[in-house]
Protein backbone atom coordinates (compact mmCIF):
# COMPACT_ATOMS: atom_id res chain seq x y z
CA UNK A 1 0.00 0.00 0.00
CA UNK A 2 1.14 3.52 -0.77
CA UNK A 3 1.26 5.30 2.63
CA UNK A 4 -1.65 7.65 3.29
CA UNK A 5 -2.23 10.39 5.84
CA UNK A 6 -5.42 10.75 7.87
CA UNK A 7 -6.10 13.86 5.79
CA UNK A 8 -6.09 11.67 2.66
CA UNK A 9 -8.68 9.40 4.24
CA UNK A 10 -10.83 12.40 5.14
CA UNK A 11 -10.64 13.67 1.55
CA UNK A 12 -11.62 10.28 0.15
CA UNK A 13 -14.55 9.45 2.43
CA UNK A 14 -15.76 12.91 3.53
CA UNK A 15 -15.73 11.81 7.16
CA UNK A 16 -15.41 13.64 10.48
CA UNK A 17 -11.97 13.24 12.04
CA UNK A 18 -12.07 12.92 15.85
CA UNK A 19 -9.65 12.05 18.64
CA UNK A 20 -6.38 13.07 16.93
CA UNK A 21 -4.17 15.99 17.90
CA UNK A 22 -2.53 18.20 15.31
CA UNK A 23 0.82 16.58 16.12
CA UNK A 24 -0.64 13.08 15.64
CA UNK A 25 -2.16 14.12 12.33
CA UNK A 26 1.20 15.31 11.04
CA UNK A 27 3.11 12.29 12.29
CA UNK A 28 0.65 9.53 11.34
CA UNK A 29 1.05 7.31 8.29
CA UNK A 30 -1.36 4.59 7.25
CA UNK A 31 0.28 1.62 5.55
CA UNK A 32 -2.39 -1.11 5.67
CA UNK A 33 -6.16 -1.54 5.90
CA UNK A 34 -8.13 -4.35 7.53
CA UNK A 35 -11.59 -5.21 8.84
CA UNK A 36 -10.21 -7.85 11.22
CA UNK A 37 -8.81 -6.54 14.50
CA UNK A 38 -6.61 -9.66 14.76
CA UNK A 39 -4.72 -8.50 11.66
CA UNK A 40 -3.94 -5.01 12.96
CA UNK A 41 -0.28 -4.00 12.94
CA UNK A 42 1.30 -0.58 13.54
CA UNK A 43 0.17 1.76 10.78
CA UNK A 44 -3.21 0.11 10.14
CA UNK A 45 -6.52 1.73 9.26
CA UNK A 46 -9.10 -0.45 11.02
CA UNK A 47 -12.54 -0.47 9.38
CA UNK A 48 -15.23 -1.20 11.97
CA UNK A 49 -17.84 -3.27 10.15
CA UNK A 50 -21.04 -4.28 11.92
CA UNK A 51 -21.77 -7.85 10.83
CA UNK A 52 -24.55 -10.25 11.69
CA UNK A 53 -22.63 -11.81 14.59
CA UNK A 54 -19.75 -9.45 15.33
CA UNK A 55 -19.55 -5.65 15.41
CA UNK A 56 -16.10 -4.28 14.64
CA UNK A 57 -16.81 -1.21 16.75
CA UNK A 58 -16.53 -3.43 19.83
CA UNK A 59 -12.90 -4.18 18.95
CA UNK A 60 -11.78 -0.63 18.17
CA UNK A 61 -9.87 -0.08 21.43
CA UNK A 62 -8.11 -3.41 20.94
CA UNK A 63 -7.16 -2.36 17.41
CA UNK A 64 -5.70 0.95 18.61
CA UNK A 65 -3.71 -0.87 21.30
CA UNK A 66 -2.28 -3.11 18.57
CA UNK A 67 -1.10 -0.12 16.55
CA UNK A 68 -4.07 1.08 14.48
CA UNK A 69 -3.59 4.70 13.48
CA UNK A 70 -7.26 5.37 12.77
CA UNK A 71 -10.67 3.72 13.05
CA UNK A 72 -13.13 4.12 10.17
CA UNK A 73 -16.40 3.87 12.03
CA UNK A 74 -20.06 4.85 12.21
CA UNK A 75 -19.93 6.64 15.59
CA UNK A 76 -17.41 8.28 17.93
CA UNK A 77 -15.56 5.70 20.01
CA UNK A 78 -13.78 5.70 23.38
CA UNK A 79 -11.62 3.29 25.32
CA UNK A 80 -12.62 1.85 28.70
CA UNK A 81 -11.24 4.93 30.47
CA UNK A 82 -13.41 7.20 28.34
CA UNK A 83 -10.54 8.56 26.26
CA UNK A 84 -11.58 9.31 22.67
CA UNK A 85 -10.13 6.96 20.09
CA UNK A 86 -8.76 8.28 16.77
CA UNK A 87 -11.82 7.99 14.52
CA UNK A 88 -13.00 8.86 11.05
CA UNK A 89 -16.75 8.92 11.53
CA UNK A 90 -18.88 8.17 8.46
CA UNK A 91 -22.47 7.15 7.82
CA UNK A 92 -21.57 3.67 6.55
CA UNK A 93 -18.04 2.25 7.03
CA UNK A 94 -18.46 -0.32 4.22
CA UNK A 95 -19.46 2.34 1.70
CA UNK A 96 -16.66 4.55 2.99
CA UNK A 97 -14.19 1.71 2.46
CA UNK A 98 -15.39 1.51 -1.13
CA UNK A 99 -15.05 5.26 -1.56
CA UNK A 100 -11.51 5.11 -0.20
CA UNK A 101 -10.57 2.32 -2.63
CA UNK A 102 -12.11 4.25 -5.53
CA UNK A 103 -10.17 7.41 -4.59
CA UNK A 104 -6.97 5.38 -4.17
CA UNK A 105 -7.42 3.75 -7.58
CA UNK A 106 -7.90 7.16 -9.24
CA UNK A 107 -5.42 9.27 -7.31
CA UNK A 108 -2.59 6.90 -6.44
CA UNK A 109 -2.47 3.83 -8.70
CA UNK A 110 -1.13 3.67 -12.24
CA UNK A 111 -1.51 -0.09 -12.78
CA UNK A 112 -3.73 -1.95 -15.24
CA UNK A 113 -6.88 -3.17 -13.47
CA UNK A 114 -8.39 -6.53 -14.48
CA UNK A 115 -11.81 -7.62 -13.18
CA UNK A 116 -13.24 -11.14 -13.42
CA UNK A 117 -16.79 -12.42 -12.93
CA UNK A 118 -18.80 -15.52 -13.82
CA UNK A 119 -21.11 -18.09 -12.28
CA UNK A 120 -18.24 -20.52 -11.71
CA UNK A 121 -14.46 -20.56 -11.99
CA UNK A 122 -13.88 -16.95 -10.90
CA UNK A 123 -11.25 -17.65 -8.29
CA UNK A 124 -9.26 -20.24 -10.22
CA UNK A 125 -9.28 -18.02 -13.32
CA UNK A 126 -8.28 -15.01 -11.27
CA UNK A 127 -5.34 -17.02 -9.96
CA UNK A 128 -4.32 -18.07 -13.48
CA UNK A 129 -4.56 -14.50 -14.75
CA UNK A 130 -2.34 -13.31 -11.91
CA UNK A 131 0.17 -16.06 -12.72
CA UNK A 132 0.28 -14.99 -16.37
CA UNK A 133 0.51 -11.26 -15.75
CA UNK A 134 3.16 -11.60 -13.04
CA UNK A 135 5.57 -12.60 -15.81
CA UNK A 136 5.39 -9.03 -17.09
CA UNK A 137 5.55 -7.16 -13.78
CA UNK A 138 4.52 -6.96 -10.12
CA UNK A 139 0.94 -8.21 -9.80
CA UNK A 140 -1.52 -7.97 -6.91
CA UNK A 141 -4.58 -10.21 -6.89
CA UNK A 142 -7.47 -10.95 -4.58
CA UNK A 143 -6.78 -13.39 -1.75
CA UNK A 144 -9.05 -16.42 -2.04
CA UNK A 145 -12.50 -15.13 -2.91
CA UNK A 146 -12.14 -11.50 -1.85
CA UNK A 147 -14.91 -10.51 -4.27
CA UNK A 148 -17.43 -8.48 -2.26
CA UNK A 149 -17.90 -4.82 -1.43
CA UNK A 150 -15.45 -5.43 1.44
CA UNK A 151 -12.94 -7.83 -0.10
CA UNK A 152 -12.54 -5.97 -3.38
CA UNK A 153 -11.62 -2.58 -1.82
CA UNK A 154 -9.15 -4.31 0.51
CA UNK A 155 -7.46 -5.85 -2.54
CA UNK A 156 -7.27 -2.47 -4.30
CA UNK A 157 -5.68 -0.91 -1.22
CA UNK A 158 -3.05 -3.66 -1.11
CA UNK A 159 -1.54 -2.42 -4.40
CA UNK A 160 1.25 0.15 -4.43
CA UNK A 161 3.17 2.34 -6.84
CA UNK A 162 5.24 -0.64 -8.02
CA UNK A 163 2.16 -2.68 -8.96
CA UNK A 164 1.79 -3.12 -12.71
CA UNK A 165 -1.32 -5.31 -12.70
CA UNK A 166 -4.20 -5.50 -10.22
CA UNK A 167 -6.46 -8.55 -10.65
CA UNK A 168 -9.86 -8.35 -8.98
CA UNK A 169 -12.66 -10.88 -8.59
CA UNK A 170 -16.27 -9.66 -8.61
CA UNK A 171 -18.99 -11.73 -6.98
CA UNK A 172 -22.68 -11.00 -7.36
CA UNK A 173 -25.51 -11.11 -4.83
CA UNK A 174 -28.12 -9.24 -6.83
CA UNK A 175 -28.88 -6.70 -9.53
CA UNK A 176 -26.61 -3.66 -9.31
CA UNK A 177 -23.94 -5.31 -7.17
CA UNK A 178 -21.35 -5.75 -9.94
CA UNK A 179 -22.20 -2.30 -11.32
CA UNK A 180 -21.32 -0.85 -7.90
CA UNK A 181 -17.96 -2.65 -7.87
CA UNK A 182 -17.22 -1.60 -11.46
CA UNK A 183 -17.93 2.02 -10.57
CA UNK A 184 -15.40 1.77 -7.73
CA UNK A 185 -12.46 0.45 -9.74
CA UNK A 186 -13.09 1.29 -13.43
CA UNK A 187 -11.42 -1.84 -14.86
CA UNK A 188 -9.21 -1.65 -17.94
CA UNK A 189 -9.80 -5.31 -18.81
CA UNK A 190 -13.07 -7.03 -17.84
CA UNK A 191 -13.55 -10.80 -18.06
CA UNK A 192 -16.89 -12.66 -18.08
CA UNK A 193 -16.43 -16.43 -17.82
CA UNK A 194 -19.89 -17.96 -17.96
CA UNK A 195 -23.54 -17.70 -16.96
CA UNK A 196 -24.80 -20.69 -15.01
CA UNK A 197 -27.37 -21.71 -12.42
CA UNK A 198 -25.65 -20.29 -9.35
CA UNK A 199 -27.88 -17.60 -7.79
CA UNK A 200 -30.95 -18.64 -9.78
CA UNK A 201 -32.75 -18.87 -6.45
CA UNK A 202 -31.94 -15.21 -5.85
CA UNK A 203 -32.56 -13.74 -9.29
CA UNK A 204 -35.17 -16.16 -10.64
CA UNK A 205 -33.75 -17.08 -14.04
CA UNK A 206 -30.58 -17.58 -16.03
CA UNK A 207 -31.52 -14.53 -18.12
CA UNK A 208 -31.58 -12.38 -14.99
CA UNK A 209 -28.20 -13.78 -13.94
CA UNK A 210 -26.80 -12.90 -17.37
CA UNK A 211 -28.08 -9.34 -17.04
CA UNK A 212 -26.44 -9.00 -13.62
CA UNK A 213 -23.11 -10.38 -14.88
CA UNK A 214 -23.28 -8.11 -17.94
CA UNK A 215 -22.97 -5.11 -15.62
CA UNK A 216 -19.22 -5.73 -15.74
CA UNK A 217 -18.95 -4.78 -19.43
CA UNK A 218 -22.02 -2.74 -20.33
CA UNK A 219 -20.62 0.65 -19.31
CA UNK A 220 -16.96 0.13 -20.19
CA UNK A 221 -15.41 2.93 -22.25
CA UNK A 222 -14.01 2.27 -25.72
CA UNK A 223 -10.51 2.37 -24.24
CA UNK A 224 -11.20 -0.79 -22.21
CA UNK A 225 -11.14 -4.45 -23.30
CA UNK A 226 -13.91 -6.98 -22.68
CA UNK A 227 -12.74 -10.60 -22.58
CA UNK A 228 -15.75 -12.85 -23.27
CA UNK A 229 -16.37 -16.59 -23.43
CA UNK A 230 -17.29 -17.45 -27.02
CA UNK A 231 -18.55 -20.89 -25.94
CA UNK A 232 -21.29 -19.42 -23.73
CA UNK A 233 -24.09 -17.81 -25.76
CA UNK A 234 -25.21 -15.57 -22.91
CA UNK A 235 -21.68 -14.24 -22.48
CA UNK A 236 -21.03 -13.95 -26.22
CA UNK A 237 -24.10 -11.71 -26.52
CA UNK A 238 -22.54 -9.23 -24.09
CA UNK A 239 -20.26 -8.13 -26.94
CA UNK A 240 -23.26 -6.33 -28.42
CA UNK A 241 -23.82 -4.12 -25.37
CA UNK A 242 -20.31 -2.86 -24.67
CA UNK A 243 -18.29 -0.09 -26.27
CA UNK A 244 -15.08 -1.86 -25.27
CA UNK A 245 -12.87 -3.77 -27.69
CA UNK A 246 -13.87 -7.45 -27.46
CA UNK A 247 -11.47 -10.40 -27.23
CA UNK A 248 -13.14 -13.81 -27.21
CA UNK A 249 -11.85 -17.12 -25.90
CA UNK A 250 -12.95 -20.75 -25.90
CA UNK A 251 -13.03 -23.85 -28.06
CA UNK A 252 -15.42 -22.44 -30.67
CA UNK A 253 -13.92 -21.90 -34.15
CA UNK A 254 -14.91 -18.24 -33.91
CA UNK A 255 -12.95 -17.60 -30.68
CA UNK A 256 -9.86 -15.45 -31.04
CA UNK A 257 -7.96 -17.22 -28.23
CA UNK A 258 -8.81 -20.83 -28.97
CA UNK A 259 -8.09 -24.27 -27.49
CA UNK A 260 -8.01 -27.23 -29.89
CA UNK A 261 -7.03 -30.89 -29.59
CA UNK A 262 -8.22 -30.91 -25.97
CA UNK A 263 -7.46 -34.11 -24.07
CA UNK A 264 -6.99 -35.27 -20.48
CA UNK A 265 -3.71 -36.81 -19.40
CA UNK A 266 -2.68 -38.45 -16.11
CA UNK A 267 -4.60 -37.19 -13.06
CA UNK A 268 -7.15 -35.57 -15.42
CA UNK A 269 -4.67 -32.84 -16.32
CA UNK A 270 -5.68 -31.08 -19.56
CA UNK A 271 -3.46 -30.75 -22.60
CA UNK A 272 -4.36 -28.71 -25.68
CA UNK A 273 -3.08 -26.41 -28.37
CA UNK A 274 -3.50 -22.71 -27.61
CA UNK A 275 -3.91 -20.49 -30.66
CA UNK A 276 -4.28 -16.76 -31.20
CA UNK A 277 -6.39 -16.83 -34.36
CA UNK A 278 -5.65 -13.18 -35.10
CA UNK A 279 -1.87 -13.58 -35.20
CA UNK A 280 -1.59 -17.29 -35.98
CA UNK A 281 0.60 -17.97 -32.94
CA UNK A 282 0.03 -21.52 -31.65
CA UNK A 283 1.72 -23.50 -28.87
CA UNK A 284 1.03 -26.73 -26.96
CA UNK A 285 -0.05 -26.42 -23.32
CA UNK A 286 -0.01 -29.07 -20.61
CA UNK A 287 -1.54 -27.95 -17.31
CA UNK A 288 -0.60 -29.15 -13.85
CA UNK A 289 -4.19 -28.54 -12.73
CA UNK A 290 -6.81 -31.30 -12.74
CA UNK A 291 -10.11 -31.03 -14.60
CA UNK A 292 -11.19 -30.30 -18.16
CA UNK A 293 -12.88 -27.08 -17.04
CA UNK A 294 -9.40 -25.59 -16.58
CA UNK A 295 -9.11 -25.40 -20.36
CA UNK A 296 -11.65 -22.57 -20.47
CA UNK A 297 -10.05 -20.87 -17.46
CA UNK A 298 -6.62 -21.07 -19.09
CA UNK A 299 -7.97 -19.62 -22.34
CA UNK A 300 -9.47 -16.71 -20.41
CA UNK A 301 -6.12 -16.07 -18.70
CA UNK A 302 -4.36 -16.25 -22.08
CA UNK A 303 -6.83 -13.76 -23.57
CA UNK A 304 -6.09 -11.33 -20.74
CA UNK A 305 -2.38 -11.85 -21.28
CA UNK A 306 -2.70 -11.04 -24.97
CA UNK A 307 -4.84 -8.00 -24.19
CA UNK A 308 -2.10 -6.83 -21.81
CA UNK A 309 0.57 -7.20 -24.49
CA UNK A 310 2.26 -10.45 -23.42
CA UNK A 311 3.77 -12.81 -25.97
CA UNK A 312 2.37 -16.29 -26.53
CA UNK A 313 5.61 -17.74 -25.15
CA UNK A 314 5.26 -15.78 -21.90
CA UNK A 315 1.65 -16.85 -21.50
CA UNK A 316 2.21 -20.54 -22.21
CA UNK A 317 5.23 -20.75 -19.92
CA UNK A 318 3.14 -19.29 -17.09
CA UNK A 319 0.23 -21.64 -17.73
CA UNK A 320 2.48 -24.68 -17.83
CA UNK A 321 3.93 -23.78 -14.42
CA UNK A 322 0.65 -22.79 -12.75
CA UNK A 323 -0.58 -24.70 -9.72
CA UNK A 324 -3.66 -24.23 -7.54
CA UNK A 325 -3.26 -21.04 -5.49
CA UNK A 326 -6.61 -20.99 -3.64
CA UNK A 327 -7.62 -23.71 -1.21
CA UNK A 328 -10.28 -26.39 -1.63
CA UNK A 329 -10.52 -26.09 -5.42
CA UNK A 330 -9.68 -29.35 -7.19
CA UNK A 331 -6.87 -29.82 -4.67
CA UNK A 332 -5.56 -33.32 -5.41
CA UNK A 333 -3.59 -35.13 -2.71
CA UNK A 334 -2.67 -38.71 -1.87
CA UNK A 335 -3.31 -39.80 1.72
CA UNK A 336 -0.88 -41.75 3.87
CA UNK A 337 -3.19 -44.72 3.35
CA UNK A 338 -2.70 -44.58 -0.42
CA UNK A 339 -6.02 -43.27 -1.72
CA UNK A 340 -6.42 -40.02 -3.64
CA UNK A 341 -8.56 -37.15 -2.32
CA UNK A 342 -9.89 -34.39 -4.59
CA UNK A 343 -10.88 -31.54 -2.30
CA UNK A 344 -13.20 -29.30 -4.34
CA UNK A 345 -15.32 -28.31 -1.35
CA UNK A 346 -15.06 -24.53 -1.59
CA UNK A 347 -18.28 -24.14 -3.55
CA UNK A 348 -20.69 -25.94 -5.87
CA UNK A 349 -23.34 -25.32 -8.49
CA UNK A 350 -24.77 -27.68 -11.13
CA UNK A 351 -22.20 -26.74 -13.75
CA UNK A 352 -19.17 -27.11 -11.50
CA UNK A 353 -20.59 -30.29 -9.96
CA UNK A 354 -20.89 -31.92 -13.38
CA UNK A 355 -17.36 -30.88 -14.29
CA UNK A 356 -15.98 -32.27 -11.03
CA UNK A 357 -17.73 -35.63 -11.48
CA UNK A 358 -16.33 -35.97 -15.00
CA UNK A 359 -12.86 -35.12 -13.69
CA UNK A 360 -13.20 -37.73 -10.94
CA UNK A 361 -13.94 -40.49 -13.44
CA UNK A 362 -11.17 -39.37 -15.80
CA UNK A 363 -8.63 -39.16 -12.99
CA UNK A 364 -9.49 -42.60 -11.60
CA UNK A 365 -8.86 -44.33 -14.95
CA UNK A 366 -10.70 -47.47 -13.87
CA UNK A 367 -10.01 -47.34 -10.13
CA UNK A 368 -12.90 -47.30 -7.65
CA UNK A 369 -14.40 -43.83 -7.31
CA UNK A 370 -16.26 -42.09 -4.48
CA UNK A 371 -18.29 -38.92 -4.95
CA UNK A 372 -18.95 -37.35 -1.55
CA UNK A 373 -21.41 -34.57 -2.33
CA UNK A 374 -23.22 -31.97 -0.27
CA UNK A 375 -26.02 -29.58 -1.05
CA UNK A 376 -25.83 -26.97 -3.81
CA UNK A 377 -27.27 -23.79 -2.32
CA UNK A 378 -29.08 -20.79 -3.86
CA UNK A 379 -30.89 -22.78 -6.55
CA UNK A 380 -34.41 -21.75 -5.52
CA UNK A 381 -37.22 -23.66 -7.21
CA UNK A 382 -34.67 -25.50 -9.36
CA UNK A 383 -33.04 -27.19 -6.35
CA UNK A 384 -35.00 -30.46 -6.49
CA UNK A 385 -34.52 -30.91 -10.22
CA UNK A 386 -30.80 -30.04 -10.15
CA UNK A 387 -29.98 -32.31 -7.20
CA UNK A 388 -31.90 -35.16 -8.80
CA UNK A 389 -29.97 -34.62 -12.05
CA UNK A 390 -26.59 -34.74 -10.30
CA UNK A 391 -27.50 -38.01 -8.62
CA UNK A 392 -28.50 -39.53 -11.96
CA UNK A 393 -25.36 -38.18 -13.64
CA UNK A 394 -23.18 -39.93 -11.07
CA UNK A 395 -24.82 -43.21 -12.12
CA UNK A 396 -24.41 -42.53 -15.84
CA UNK A 397 -20.74 -41.71 -15.35
CA UNK A 398 -20.35 -45.02 -13.51
CA UNK A 399 -19.11 -43.49 -10.26
CA UNK A 400 -18.56 -46.46 -7.93
CA UNK A 401 -20.04 -44.99 -4.74
CA UNK A 402 -22.10 -41.83 -4.17
CA UNK A 403 -22.24 -40.47 -0.62
CA UNK A 404 -24.90 -37.77 -0.23
CA UNK A 405 -24.28 -35.69 2.90
CA UNK A 406 -27.04 -33.80 4.71
CA UNK A 407 -30.77 -33.34 4.36
CA UNK A 408 -30.39 -31.14 1.28
CA UNK A 409 -29.00 -34.06 -0.74
CA UNK A 410 -31.77 -36.56 -0.08
CA UNK A 411 -33.22 -35.90 -3.55
CA UNK A 412 -29.76 -36.50 -5.06
CA UNK A 413 -29.64 -39.89 -3.36
CA UNK A 414 -33.14 -40.76 -4.52
CA UNK A 415 -32.31 -39.74 -8.09
CA UNK A 416 -29.23 -41.96 -8.10
CA UNK A 417 -31.12 -44.86 -6.55
CA UNK A 418 -33.82 -44.56 -9.21
CA UNK A 419 -31.40 -44.50 -12.11
CA UNK A 420 -30.57 -47.92 -13.53
CA UNK A 421 -29.85 -50.71 -11.08
CA UNK A 422 -27.38 -49.05 -8.78
CA UNK A 423 -28.61 -50.83 -5.69
CA UNK A 424 -26.56 -49.89 -2.64
CA UNK A 425 -23.97 -47.82 -4.50
CA UNK A 426 -25.69 -44.62 -3.33
CA UNK A 427 -25.98 -43.83 0.36
CA UNK A 428 -27.39 -40.89 2.25
CA UNK A 429 -25.75 -39.88 5.53
CA UNK A 430 -27.02 -37.18 7.90
CA UNK A 431 -23.88 -35.12 8.46
CA UNK A 432 -20.16 -34.63 7.97
CA UNK A 433 -19.11 -36.92 10.81
CA UNK A 434 -21.23 -39.76 9.46
CA UNK A 435 -19.56 -39.33 6.07
CA UNK A 436 -16.10 -39.41 7.68
CA UNK A 437 -16.97 -42.58 9.60
CA UNK A 438 -18.28 -44.29 6.46
CA UNK A 439 -15.27 -43.37 4.36
CA UNK A 440 -12.72 -44.29 7.02
CA UNK A 441 -14.33 -47.71 7.23
CA UNK A 442 -14.67 -48.42 3.53
CA UNK A 443 -12.27 -46.42 1.33
CA UNK A 444 -9.54 -48.60 -0.13
CA UNK A 445 -5.89 -47.83 -0.73
CA UNK A 446 -6.27 -47.35 -4.50
CA UNK A 447 -9.57 -45.44 -4.46
CA UNK A 448 -10.21 -41.86 -5.65
CA UNK A 449 -12.48 -39.67 -3.53
CA UNK A 450 -14.11 -36.40 -4.68
CA UNK A 451 -15.46 -34.06 -1.98
CA UNK A 452 -17.68 -31.19 -3.18
CA UNK A 453 -20.52 -28.99 -1.89
CA UNK A 454 -21.56 -25.38 -1.47
CA UNK A 455 -19.30 -23.47 0.92
CA UNK A 456 -21.82 -23.24 3.76
CA UNK A 457 -21.98 -27.04 4.03
CA UNK A 458 -18.38 -27.23 5.28
CA UNK A 459 -17.57 -30.47 3.49
CA UNK A 460 -13.86 -29.63 3.42
CA UNK A 461 -13.79 -31.25 6.87
CA UNK A 462 -14.34 -34.60 5.19
CA UNK A 463 -11.33 -34.15 2.94
CA UNK A 464 -9.17 -32.91 5.80
CA UNK A 465 -10.16 -35.87 7.96
CA UNK A 466 -9.37 -38.37 5.22
CA UNK A 467 -5.93 -36.87 4.75
CA UNK A 468 -5.06 -36.65 8.45
CA UNK A 469 -6.96 -39.34 10.34
CA UNK A 470 -5.76 -42.93 10.62
CA UNK A 471 -8.54 -45.00 12.22
CA UNK A 472 -7.34 -47.24 15.04
CA UNK A 473 -10.04 -49.79 14.34
CA UNK A 474 -12.87 -50.28 11.85
CA UNK A 475 -15.85 -48.10 12.59
CA UNK A 476 -19.48 -49.00 12.28
CA UNK A 477 -20.77 -48.19 8.80
CA UNK A 478 -23.76 -45.81 8.76
CA UNK A 479 -26.97 -47.39 7.53
CA UNK A 480 -28.30 -46.41 4.12
CA UNK A 481 -31.32 -44.14 4.19
CA UNK A 482 -34.36 -45.78 2.73
CA UNK A 483 -35.63 -44.41 -0.56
Amino acid sequence: MIPLRPADIAEAVAGELLGMSDEALKASSITSVTVDSRQVVPGTLFVAVAGERVDGHDFAAEAVAAGAVLILCARPLHDEAGTPLPCMVVKDPVQALGALASWYRRERLTCTVVAVTGSSGKTTTKDLIARVLSVAGPTVSARGSFNTEIGLPLTVLAADDQTRFLVLEMGMRGVGHIAYLVDLVQPDIAVVLNVGSAHVGMLGSREAIAAAKAELVQDLPDTAIAVLNEDDGAVRAMGDITAADVVTFGESPSARIRATDVRLQDAARPAFTLTDERTGDAMPVELRLSGEHYVSNACAAAAVGRAAGLSMEQIVDALRAAEADSKWRMDVRVSARGFTVINDAYNANPESMRAALKSLVAMAAGRRTWAVLGEMRELGDAALEEHDAIGRLAVRLDVSRLVCVGEGTRVMHLGASSEGSWGEESIHVPDVQAAIDLLNAQVGADDVVLVKASRAVGLERVAEALLTEVPEAPRETPQETSS
